[in-house]
């Protein structure tokens, strides 16, 4: 509450009642939304109609009670499908398994329509700073999988950055005893791009991972 009356403070003085504030309170934990942002949706939602603003709860609220994680990968499924659609269509290739931490991660893959394997969502990435460690991500799920002797190749597709690699590394030596393929995607100058633009992270990426012409 006090977080609240903080963001009512913040946007002219208080005075805003304690629903106000539980609701801009409620806006300001969700990620990229600051206090200002969180006030200004809080109004928004007071001023649009009412069923407008019941149709969000109500979105929420199903979402929450219909949607659960897919038994195999993770990724998001309807409660009442025990695995996901990808995972359910046998026309993709369940011996290559892409490795994403999120689901968001996931769909951005599915974009680029090239990819027909499966994947696993790892539900976050170590950071320990923050409280993430291999007990909080799915990799036991995920060595079980490969341990069954179904999986050829496992595609590491986290994030490009310290802990993305940093989990990635964990998983790979966790796996290194199994007869899998481990591979990541490729990294370095973008097709179209110039090396006048280039970082030095991704020059680095693209020397590391040159192929035969």
């Amino acid at each position: 509450m006090a977080r609240g009356g903080g963001g009512g403070q913040g946007g002219g003085g208080g005075g805003f009642s304690a629903a106000v504030d539980r609701l801009t309170a409620a806006l300001g934990r969700l990620p990229g939304i600051g206090a200002k942002s969180a006030e200004r949706l809080a109004h928004h939602l007071l001023k649009c109609p009412e069923e407008e603003a019941v149709e969000l709860a109500e979105a929420i609220r199903a979402a929450k009670d219909q949607i659960r994680h897919c038994q195999v990968c993770f990724h998001l499924t309807e409660a009442e499908q025990p695995t996901c659609a990808i995972c359910r269509d046998t026309r993709r290739d369940a011996g290559i398994v892409c490795v994403v931490e999120q689901s968001r991660d996931l769909l951005s893959m599915e974009k680029a329509g090239t990819y027909h394997g499966v994947y696993h969502v790892l539900l976050g990435r170590l950071a320990p700073l923050q409280g993430m460690g291999p007990d909080q991500l799915t990799v036991d799920a995920l060595e079980h999988r490969v341990r069954s002797g179904a999986v050829r190749e496992i595609i590491m597709a986290t994030n490009p950055n310290l802990e993305g690699d940093g989990t990635a590394l964990y998983i790979a030596k966790r796996l290194q005893d199994q007869p899998v393929t481990i591979t990541r995607l490729a990294r370095g100058v973008a097709s179209g791009s110039t090396l006048e633009f280039a970082s030095r992270d991704m020059l680095a990426d693209a020397l590391a991972g040159r192929q035969p012409f």
